[in-house]
């Protein structure tokens, strides 16, 4: 690796946009990866650090590269839950069908880690698969009831879900549905508003 990719590398790391600009102009390769395979774009997403993405996706970076992980700039934006960073790579046209490590997509993580605002842009501006499901067996839906809390963010989500039109009796793997879920954790709410789709 040559200095310029080093310096673009950290300057994606601290969110150094400045850096980010003159180590492209200088002819840094925005693809360039670290030990991890993490590229420039990675580091940025995985920071929040905007502005440094939004230079990097206006110099052609991927959003669909994966490290030795299998996290890619757009699958980490479901893990942080920020929306601004999600904006900032849809211009870069990233593929909503790359799976993580757990055979998810942005929107598994997003909903199991309450991240409401995250949820209900990614279903708004995006034509991501709301029922897509993981090596778990697990949709967004089963996610947000299995590993949630069952609190206010969660009930949200599961209803964005709906109304984005999840398929609220589409069970895990060992055929239990979401709202069966629900009620064994005893999570009301969230029960209520499945019982009323069925």
């Amino acid at each position: 690796m040559n200095d310029r990719d080093r310096t673009l590398l950290d300057a994606a790391a601290q969110g150094d946009t400045e850096s980010v600009r003159t180590a492209l102009a200088a002819g840094a390769d925005p693809g360039t990866r670290d030990a991890h395979r993490r590229t420039p774009l990675l580091l940025a997403a995985l920071h929040d650090h905007v502005p440094a993405a939004e230079a990097l996706v206006a110099a052609g970076a991927d959003p669909n590269a994966q490290d030795d992980r299998s996290d890619s700039p757009w699958l980490v934006t479901g893990v942080t839950g920020s929306v601004a960073m999600m904006r900032a790579l849809l211009p870069a046209g990233p593929d909503l069908k790359v799976i993580n490590r757990f055979g998810g997509i942005s929107l598994i993580p997003a909903s199991e880690r309450g991240h409401v605002d995250y949820v209900r842009a990614v279903l708004r501006e995006t034509d991501i698969d709301v029922d897509h499901v993981n090596r778990l067996g697990w949709t967004a839906l089963l996610e947000a009831v299995i590993l949630g809390d069952g609190g206010r963010a969660h009930q949200e989500i599961v209803e964005l879900l709906i109304t984005a039109g999840a398929t609220p009796g589409l069970p895990d793997g060992d055929g239990v549905t979401p709202l069966e879920h629900a009620e064994r954790r005893g999570f009301t709410r969230i029960a209520g508003l499945l019982r009323a789709v069925r």
